[in-house]
């Protein structure tokens, strides 16, 4: 394949993603100049690589700001998709890939580069691999040479495929299974793909090309988890197939299991169906790699767990931009709120690092039973519930998830914002604000719900008699913390 080693300015979408955020900072190692387009930038904010890189505010599916952010770049990386976006999905991901197709003609790119879904060309494909074939076509279907990387099940730490994957051998030691356990494929580790992608940047052929992408072991879905479990230090599992589990069946199962939300698991397990092994398609050895074994690649993602992880599946953004109080489309509505004011003799950033702590393997600081009930009822109708678990201990990032909250907003040392992500009759936040004294702080605890409905306003009314304990009791814990960490330090 044609390369060249010259720097290029590059321009990635996705860079908030499990794929974008990891290959940023190789594309930087590499010399190129790279410009992120994000639909909330502050979610890069924290981010080592973030003073080395330009980010431009903006979305795929707005074409006039596309084109503003892509004037000028040699190369760009199409990383996104709307698999969680529900029925419409298929038509999003057409319309966003046909803006990125013309933004990249009006620039002038030397080459657009796509990951897409490894899987056979015919008719019965699932919805969603459908879908990632037809954007591939779409962006090749411009001016612009396209490079499309097809793979299958991407091994990593933090990755949706390895997620469920872990959690599916790691919880369950028997299990009755559907028949797609025993259907092949050829998974990748996340460190090949990313060699690949920055790589296929630099081709300078006049061509389009469909590269299918694998690791050198082809193994069933059963054998996959087999390996796991004994790279893990687990018993050989029991896996029992059986034929009745339909996909819809199938991705409730795996929802109840994993972390993966059923609407999230449901294209997967689809997909799932199909034998998805490295063929010879035209573009086949364009880009020589020499890949990891699967044993191997699922070695190196257990090494990174459970913190360290660059980036998490759950960390993406999974809807549009939601709303945060204050927004005026909010004006005139019902905002019910329950405030705990708890004076401390904490200084703030001792005050802020027990708010961080929040979640995870710590906990809600009391009462963890209730929240784990919680956890398991969201689980029951299709929510994410706590099995997300976190990305660190103690630090966090705006946009990343948190057991079934996502990360809002952050002010450092004044002020964290959770936005539930459980499946609720209405939306709610979870605020906690730091309030320097003159001897220490207090703690603004504040519980944030917008009904939808009559339905939103009983679900708020039936819970007030659990919020009236388990708010008090979670705020007077986090304090307690806080001075606990303030008096151990000699503050």
């Amino acid at each position: 394949m044609p390369r060249v080693s010259l720097a290029m300015r590059v321009l990635v979408t996705g860079a908030t993603g499990y794929i974008g955020g990891r290959l940023v900072p190789r594309l930087l190692a590499a010399g190129h100049e790279v410009t992120c387009l994000a639909r909330h930038p502050e979610k890069l904010d924290d981010l080592p690589w973030r003073d080395r890189v330009s980010v431009a505010e903006g979305d795929v599916l707005d074409a006039t700001r596309l084109k503003e952010v892509a004037a000028g770049c040699d190369a760009g990386f199409y990383l996104v998709h709307s698999m969680a976006a529900g029925k419409e999905f298929a038509a999003i991901d057409q319309q966003a890939a046909a803006n990125f197709r013309d933004a990249a003609a009006d620039a002038g790119m030397l080459r657009v580069v796509y990951l897409g879904g490894l899987g056979p060309e015919q008719e019965d494909l699932s919805p969603h691999l459908a879908s990632r074939h037809r954007v591939g076509a779409t962006l090749a279907s411009g001016s612009t040479p396209v490079t499309e990387l097809r793979a299958a099940v991407i091994i990593g730490s933090g990755s949706l495929s390895f997620e469920m994957l872990r959690y599916l051998t790691e919880v369950l030691p028997v299990m009755t299974t559907p028949r797609w356990v025993r259907t092949r494929c050829q998974p990748i580790a996340v460190e090949d793909i990313l060699d690949l992608l920055v790589t296929a940047a630099s081709d300078t052929s006049a061509e389009s090309r469909i590269v299918e992408v694998g690791g050198p072991d082809v193994l069933t879905y059963q054998e996959m988890m087999q390996i796991y479990a004994e790279e893990a230090g687990l018993r050989r599992r029991l896996i029992l197939p059986v034929p009745l589990l339909t996909p819809r069946l199938s991705s409730l199962w795996v929802g109840l299991v994993t972390p993966l939300p059923t609407r999230v698991a449901r294209p997967l397990v689809e997909s799932l169906r199909h034998e998805v092994i490295v063929g010879d398609t035209p573009g086949a050895g364009a880009i020589p790699y020499h890949p990891i074994s699967y044993r191997r690649a699922v070695r190196n993602a257990l090494a990174a767990l459970p913190a360290g992880t660059e980036t998490r599946w759950s960390d993406a953004e999974s809807s549009p931009a939601h709303p945060v109080p204050g927004d005026p489309r909010w004006s005139g509505g019902t905002l019910f709120e329950d405030q705990r004011l708890i004076p401390t003799d904490a200084l703030p950033h001792h005050m802020y690092w027990a708010c961080t702590r929040i979640g995870g393997d710590v906990g809600y600081y009391g009462m963890n039973w209730a929240w784990k009930l919680r956890g398991f009822a969201d689980r029951l109708v299709g929510g994410v519930g706590l099995r997300r678990g976190r990305r660190h201990p103690e630090q966090l990032r705006v946009g990343e998830a948190v057991d079934f909250w996502r990360v809002d907003q952050i002010i450092p040392n004044q002020m964290l914002r959770l936005h539930a992500e459980m499946r609720l009759p209405g939306e709610a936040w979870l605020e906690w604000k730091i309030v320097p004294t003159g001897e220490g702080s207090d703690l603004l605890q504040t519980a944030r719900f917008q009904p939808r409905g009559l339905l939103g306003r009983l679900y708020w009314f039936g819970m007030a008699p659990f919020h009236s304990v388990i708010f008090p009791r979670m705020a007077a814990k986090m304090a307690a913390a806080a001075e606990e960490r303030g008096y151990a330090c000699g503050e």
